[in-house]
């Protein structure tokens, strides 16, 4: 059953690999800047690095706990800043931005377990 373990390491790595790749493109910084997030030339693409490295961090077991690290630090304030289900007047739109919102808190405490436990068996480095 260790083949559960790197199973889910994969799972939950692609949606952060997957999604980075969209954070060097002008509409995502674009739209990033328009919900507010200062410096979105710089922030967002920083953000898609982030996302990334932890990602595949995470995926092959290298240094998971730092790649954690980065996909907590990457969270926290895209969640926060994106995310503000509680600002939309739009019923539609605001239970996206709510479903959203839930997604990340549950990768971050996905995020916050790797910390602790790391990345199990089947890594190339604890």
């Amino acid at each position: 059953m260790n083949i559960l373990v790197p199973l889910g390491r994969f799972f939950y790595s692609l949606l952060f690999i997957m999604a980075s790749l969209g954070h060097f493109s002008k509409e995502t910084i674009d739209y990033a800047g328009a919900a507010g997030v200062p410096f979105p030339a710089f922030l967002v693409p920083l953000s898609g690095v982030m996302a990334l490295l932890g990602g595949l961090s995470i995926l092959l077991g290298y240094k998971a706990r730092l790649g954690a690290w980065l996909l907590i630090l990457f969270l926290i304030p895209v969640t926060f800043m994106m995310h503000q289900f509680w600002t939309v007047t739009n019923p539609e739109f605001a239970m996206i931005d709510q479903i959203m919102f839930m997604k990340n808190l549950s990768l971050l405490g996905a995020a916050l377990l790797i910390t602790h436990f790391g990345s199990g068996p089947y890594s190339i480095k604890k």
